[in-house]
């Protein structure tokens, strides 16, 4: 399987997202610029953490007019894996590929540490080697990551499915405790925590590499040749 490891002006955990592909999950990963208009060539496309532009205006508010993100957009129609990590959740928010927007952190501090998630559905392209309820550890490392939509919004993330991850100890103040969404389709996922620094033993944690290991295990069964 092939990732594309999308880099914006201000992206800084690219490296980390690449060796987490190439290097942990013996995969192909490749980086690929934000201005690049097309992605076809990828099976998978990940955008990492950072800030992008500088996070001038908002969060991922920028990076959301990269000519890269069409590609991202059409990728995501596709039915392709799409991952967004922390600045890449951001981005993929402001693009509209997922609902809702992300606020300042309920401390008005960025916050640098490891943190228990909540497995909260197990039958998604991402989470499938999960189980339901299981809780995992994973990094956080940002000042924007409390997730906001309204009442409304909620009640449909609920009723689909598409809470995917929640906080056990909210570090940000995000409402019910949202630490990652996936969309109706259940092919792009945006999550704060960063499944790419759990990948190893060393980094302190393995929970983060099923997350990548899931998404590797359906593309294959998806594209599996029937005899």
């Amino acid at each position: 399987m092939k990732f594309a490891v999308i880099v914006f002006p201000g992206s800084n955990c690219d490296v980390d997202m690449f060796h987490a592909i190439q290097d942990a999950l013996g995969e192909e990963a490749e980086y690929v610029r934000h201005d690049a208009d097309n992605l076809d060539a990828f099976d998978g496309i990940l955008l990492p953490g950072g800030f992008s532009y500088g996070d001038y205006l908002r969060s991922g508010a920028i990076a959301r007019f990269s000519p890269v993100m069409q590609a991202v957009i059409k990728a995501a129609e596709e039915g392709k894996p799409v991952l967004g990590v922390c600045n890449g959740f951001q981005i993929l928010l402001e693009s509209g590929l997922l609902p809702g927007a992300m606020l300042r952190n309920a401390g008005l501090k960025f916050v640098c540490k490891t943190v228990s998630l909540q497995v909260e559905n197990a039958s998604t392209m991402f989470t499938s080697l999960y189980e339901e309820g299981e809780t995992i550890r994973i990094p956080v490392a940002h000042g924007e990551g409390n997730y906001y939509c309204d009442a409304e919004t909620l009640e449909k993330l609920k009723e689909n499915g598409q809470i995917v991850f929640t906080y056990r100890d909210n570090p940000n103040g995000s409402i019910a405790n949202i630490a990652g969404i996936v969309n109706e389709k259940g092919n792009v996922l945006g999550m704060m925590p960063h499944p790419e620094r759990a990948v190893e033993t060393l980094l302190g944690s393995q929970d983060g590499l099923k997350l990548f290991k899931s998404i590797v295990k359906n593309w294959r069964e998806s594209h599996a040749v029937i005899a």
